[in-house]
This record gives C-alpha cells, structure tokens and sequence, in this order.
C-alpha cells in the first residue's frame, strides 16, 4: 500500500524517527521517499546523516511534495503546526496525528477543505519495533485511509483499530503503560538483588521474564488469570509470592495508575480545543 507514496514527518522525534527506521529497515519506503522536518538543523542533519531521508526546515514545502503527513508534535503546538500547513493540504493528503488526546475534529476544523485524518497512539516501544499503536479514523477518512495508515505503524510493531471514544484509555494503558512495567521489572531486580544475585543479572531475569510472560499471553490468547495458575502450583513458591501481591495492593495500584493517566489524557487538551 505504501510503494511509490511519498511521507512527510512533520516534528521528527523520537516516535517520528522510530517509524522511519521501521519503514526503511522493512523496505516499505524509499529512504527517497520520506521527507523529514524539525525546529532545528542540527536535528535534520542527523536523521539525514543517519537514515538518507531527505529533510527541510519548511513544513509546508514538505507536505507539498507528499501525500501520506505525520504530524508528530506536541498536544501544545498542534494548532500552530495545522494552521501552517493549512493552506498546501488538499483532499489528496491522508493527515496522520501521533499528538496525544487531540481529536481528530479539531485538526479538520483548521483545514479549509475536507481532508481524511487519523488519530493514532503508538508507545515508546515502537524504537525497537515492538511498540503498540491504536488508530482511529475522523470524520473524512475511509476505511483504505484507515488501513493505508495502519501499514505504516505495522512496521514498528503491533496496531489496533478502535472507536475514537477510546483513545484517552489507550493513552493511560498502552502508552503510559511502559513506564509502569520499567518501575516493575526494576523492583524485580532490585529483589533480586535482595536474595543474592548480581544487579546485572537480576535484572536481564527480570526483563526477559517480562518479556516471556506477555508474550505467553499474546501467542496463547489465554486469558492471564489462566496462565498465572499455570504457573501457581499447590503450596509452592509462587503462591506465597502472589499473597505478598495481593496484601500490598499490586493489583489495585496498576489500576489506579491507568485510570489516573487516562484522566491526565483528558486535561492534555483543553476542553474548549476538544471540539
């Protein structure tokens, strides 16, 4: 779906960059064909040394000569970003938004034409290609927008389609989420250290336990309760550990965690620009 379309990052940090490693290291674009922007040279000099993408200072000439737009910039700048690219965006152009909790029909109302936008939330882990991203479509967009969009973050990792309605709960679970499973794997390995093992090692059990167990869940589609048991046998170990969870609240902090950055989400964007 991606052959021959050209793609302008707009703002391209750390998520920007990440896709464009993603797209080239699966050869879904032509190092040609990626137009990179930034506030600063020094920036641009690096992306162009670093992945032969072509880069520019002007986000509109970089939207021009593209069809497929990024826009990867902070919740704060949107509007100034949109307001500038406003008068080269035609209904040829599919606008993509990486911008945390800003709908999809704020960036149509700046546009004077119709023009399809998809909102997506990918995570952090998209640099390593293991990230997850969420999309949505706004009001223009089709379902070929929605999947020409998804063929691009399939290329840093794992997508999901969802309602819109959504986002802000994606934002506080698979965004925010990283963070809570790196304050995890660290108190892991700090327990480890605890009962005699060296920090390095401590820690690469901790982080490939992590990583085994949520792969179990997403190659076995078992339900993680199921799994747990599995793991669980009858006056072992493991469930003299799962009390010591249970009596500290564990379960009921990663939840809290989630459903306080789900409402932080709701306030990243004023109200007034929510519609």
């Amino acid at each position: 779906m991606l052959r021959h379309r050209t793609l302008a990052v707009l703002g391209a940090g750390k998520i920007g960059e990440a896709l464009i490693r993603g797209l080239l290291e699966s050869e879904l674009l032509e190092r040609e064909n990626i137009i990179a922007t930034a506030k600063h040279q020094k920036r641009l000099d690096f992306l162009a040394e670093h992945y032969g993408v072509r880069t520019t200072l002007n986000n509109a000439l970089a939207v021009e000569q593209a069809e497929l737009v990024l826009l990867s910039v902070k919740p704060q700048t949107m509007r100034e970003l949109v307001e500038e690219i406003a008068p080269v965006v035609t209904p040829r152009h599919l606008l993509i938004s990486v911008a945390a909790s800003v709908p999809t029909a704020f960036i149509e109302s700046l546009l004077p034409v119709e023009v399809p936008v998809v909102r997506a939330m990918p995570n952090t882990p998209c640099v390593i290609r293991a990230g997850m991203t969420v999309l949505c479509r706004g009001r223009y967009a089709t379902e070929s927008h929605l999947q020409l969009a998804r063929s691009l973050f399939d290329a840093v990792g794992r997508t999901m389609i969802l309602d819109e309605g959504y986002m802000d709960a994606v934002t506080g679970l698979s965004a925010s989420g990283p963070a809570f499973i790196y304050i995890i794997i660290e108190s892991l390995a700090e327990a480890g250290v605890k009962v005699g093992l060296a920090r390095d090692v401590a820690t690469e059990l901790a982080a490939q336990t992590t990583l085994g167990a949520a792969k179990m869940v997403l190659v076995t589609n078992e339900h993680p309760a199921k799994l747990k048991d599995a793991v669980t046998t009858p006056a072992g170990c493991t469930i003299d550990g799962i009390l010591e969870l249970e009596e500290g609240r564990l379960r009921v902090t990663l939840i809290k965690a989630v459903v306080k950055a789900t409402e932080r989400a709701r306030c990243l964007f004023p109200n007034g620009e929510r519609t």
